[in-house]
């Protein structure tokens, strides 16, 4: 498996640059035959990166491909850190190694071949092209005390992703990122142990960072990456800052609750008094959106009362 990515890789740093490079030069510096070349371009084409091939010049990547940098990320990172050229999933495997982790451990891939959304859906996750990232972290006194996490990661998230430059972002309740009204991010947490004792909380997160056009079809909502900002991110950067950011808004949410962050959610909120359309099941209610409340429920203000409201199956939609 090494091997199989190391050979990979090698060939994506080869075409990283702006113009075709022909498969006799791509065998000559690899050291491989055209016919092993040609089957490593296939592969890379069947995990989402598009290769441009044209008959007398050669390759070319469609897309520009940010890779981690695995070295200076365990570097970087006082936890452990766990990073994987192909995985089914970054959250699965955290949830399968809990009683190994730490608070703060991470798990990092450059391809997920079953990666989730919130509500069972597909996350696109085509090589090298977009982060795909998981944390870990044990409450002891239960989901309760986890009440209103999922916010505090987005908030999280939209300050990281502002630091580097990213304007026109917001965040749409519960925990989905938007750029210029479009997802851009999402957030997926899921638990092991009790919920009303320890538990342990995976915290899985998504940015699109450079959208393949193949893979784009398969995408059911109008979504938004950030290849059109000026400031071209490193990756492996992202991350590091994302874990620290991450570890220390968890230590404080811990401390002082939600509360700490409702100013920053209030800021960061793409509906905050607007007028929405909340849908739960059957049941459609309209009114204004005045925010959220200390647990992390969305405030609705109807014609009769201001009422919060809170779970895994509600959806707003502006009006």
């Amino acid at each position: 498996m090494v091997d199989h990515w190391g050979r990979k890789r090698q060939i994506l740093s080869l075409l990283s640059g702006a113009g075709f490079v022909s498969g006799e030069q791509l065998a000559g510096d690899l050291g491989i035959s055209r016919a092993a070349v040609n089957k490593h371009i296939e592969a890379l084409s069947a995990y989402g990166v598009a290769i441009y091939s044209v008959k007398g010049r050669g390759y070319k990547l469609a897309n520009a491909i940010s890779l981690i940098d695995a070295g200076r990320l365990v570097q970087s990172i006082d936890n452990r850190c766990f990073y994987f050229d192909e995985i089914a999933s970054t959250n699965g495997f955290m949830l399968s190694h809990t009683a190994e982790l730490k608070n703060g451990d991470v798990c990092v891939a450059e391809y997920q071949s079953a990666g989730r959304g919130r509500r069972g859906r597909n996350w696109i996750s085509p090589y090298g092209h977009h982060l795909y990232f998981s944390l870990f972290w044990s409450f002891p006194r239960g989901m309760a005390q986890a009440m209103g996490l999922s916010l505090v990661v987005a908030c999280t998230l939209v300050e990281v992703l502002k630091s580097y430059g990213v304007g026109q972002i917001g965040v749409k309740w519960p925990n989905d990122i938007y750029l210029n009204d479009k997802k851009l991010a999402g957030i997926l947490i899921e638990m092991s142990g009790q919920a009303d004792s320890e538990c342990q909380l995976i915290i899985g997160i998504g940015v699109n960072m450079a959208m393949p056009e193949e893979q784009a079809k398969a995408i059911d909502q109008p979504w938004s990456d950030l290849s059109g900002i000026a400031i071209q991110l490193d990756k492996t950067q992202l991350v590091i800052a994302l874990q620290k950011q991450l570890k220390r808004d968890i230590q404080l949410f811990e401390r002082e609750g939600f509360a700490a962050f409702k100013a920053r959610w209030q800021a960061a909120d793409l509906f905050y008094g607007k007028e929405i359309r909340l849908l739960m099941g059957d049941t459609v209610i309209d009114g204004v959106c005045r925010g959220v409340d200390a647990q992390g429920g969305v405030l609705l203000q109807t014609a009769d009362e201001l009422k919060a409201f809170i779970g895994g199956e509600i959806s707003l939609r502006p009006r």
